[in-house]
């Protein structure tokens, strides 16, 4: 495939020279992100720099204005790891020992109007797996992240192309592609805290990570929808591509819109969920889902077109979902269902020789009982598993094809 790569980002230099070229599709950008040149496009390596480049490249040949740093497209951030992993790396310079530098990209549309909106993804990923894999057979493959996060960046400058083409004069755009997700939202942490716009002229920021596999029911996920009173409406009345909308409150959650919430920005984060390739060498771009990857563009596309004139959105505070995670000592041992908005817990898959594959569960399955506690959603049942210890025994109840069962597992 490296001889795609590179014919790919030939023609987008072609572009850049303003001679005729054909349109370049969310799936080649995927296919040219998602490859083995790409070494995984983990921060601070050399396949990173690659990616970073490819990306410049197609905003470049799109003709989006840089804003990095410097009159270029590139915002360099440098830091050092902890050797704590439940420590955040800390910026730093050069000079430090260990120290290791990341690159965020970022293009822009000035339609010299008041307020811009952001629209992010990162392209960073895993490289060849090392903390963050959930591989386990062999710590040395390519973890290409097709859908983690090239189909964000993906959908990032389709979305960049169409804009800039439609000349709004209502709002700016400003999109960047952030390095150091993986490692603890480095790039969009460094951006927030060292901005190459005016944030405070900032209406609101859409984030897109993991949008690749649209799955059968046409679920997708919107995290933010309370931190604007403007968003739900929004998102419900631009909904013309049949997408079932499980929206959540909060601006807090494990991507880069969470450093635009903590800086008083509102934010929305578009999310296909987790799948069995998630973080392992098997997510790779032909598993994914293209057509619906045009859904979820031209859904956003809708949204941004409505709030073009609407100004700087009002911001609000929402109820930080992970502060009320409880500590718990045992495990199901599956994998909750996050797109499912009914009633209960359901199960999205099922690991191997844990409690729920011993009793006899199953991907599909829904609790909606732990004990004596009924877990009607997440929170619940979260709560419910928190009052269990290591060699407890209990009844779990559940759906399965719209019968009720239960099962004694074992922790």
């Amino acid at each position: 495939m490296r001889g795609y790569v590179t014919l790919l980002i030939a023609l987008v230099v072609i572009s850049c020279k303003n001679e005729p070229i054909k349109t370049v599709s969310m799936k080649e950008d995927v296919v040219a992100l998602a490859d083995d040149a790409m070494g995984g496009r983990q921060t601070g390596t050399e396949g990173e720099l690659m990616a970073a480049k490819y990306i410049e490249d197609r905003m470049v040949a799109i003709g989006l204005e840089p804003k990095g740093d410097a009159g270029v497209y590139t915002q360099a951030f440098t830091f050092k790891k902890s050797s704590n992993p439940h420590e955040q790396a800390e910026f730093t310079n050069l000079t430090e020992d260990g120290a290791v530098t990341g690159v965020n990209v970022i293009g822009y549309i000035n339609n010299n109007a008041e307020n811009t909106v952001v629209i992010g993804a990162h392209y960073d990923h895993l490289g060849t797996g090392g903390e963050g894999s959930l591989y386990r057979d062999d710590d040395t493959s390519i973890h290409n992240g097709a859908d983690d996060n090239a189909s964000g960046v993906a959908i990032l400058l389709a979305l960049a192309k169409t804009l800039k083409a439609e000349q709004s004069a209502n709002s700016n755009y400003l999109f960047i592609a952030f390095s150091g997700e993986e490692i603890g939202l480095l790039g969009s942490n460094y951006f927030v805290k060292n901005p190459t716009i005016d944030t405070k002229k900032v209406s609101y920021m859409i984030n897109m990570d993991m949008v690749g596999r649209l799955n059968e029911e046409k679920v997708v996920a919107v995290y933010g929808v309370g931190t604007s009173p403007r968003f739900k409406q929004t998102l419900f009345a631009n909904n013309d591509q049949g997408l079932s909308i499980s929206e959540h409150e909060s601006g807090v959650g494990p991507s880069d819109h969470t450093s635009f919430y903590l800086a008083d920005i509102p934010v929305l984060h578009f999310f296909t969920g987790q799948h069995s390739d998630y973080h392992k060498p098997g997510d790779d771009s032909d598993k994914l889902n293209y057509e619906g990857m045009e859904k979820i563009s031209a859904y956003i596309l809708n949204i941004v077109r409505d709030l073009d004139g609407a100004g700087k959105l009002a911001f609000r505070k929402t109820k930080n979902e992970s502060e009320e995670v409880p500590a718990f000592k045992v495990a199901l041992g599956v994998v909750p269902d996050y797109l499912y908005s009914g009633e209960g817990m359901r199960i999205d898959g099922v690991s191997e020789e844990k409690a729920a594959q011993k009793a006899g569960m199953q991907k599909g399955d829904t609790v909606i009982k732990l004990g004596d506690l009924d877990t009607p959603d997440m929170m619940s049942y979260m709560k419910a598993l928190a009052t269990f210890d290591v060699g407890q025994s209990t009844i779990v109840t559940f759906k399965r094809d719209g019968e009720i069962n239960t099962v004694k597992v074992t922790f």
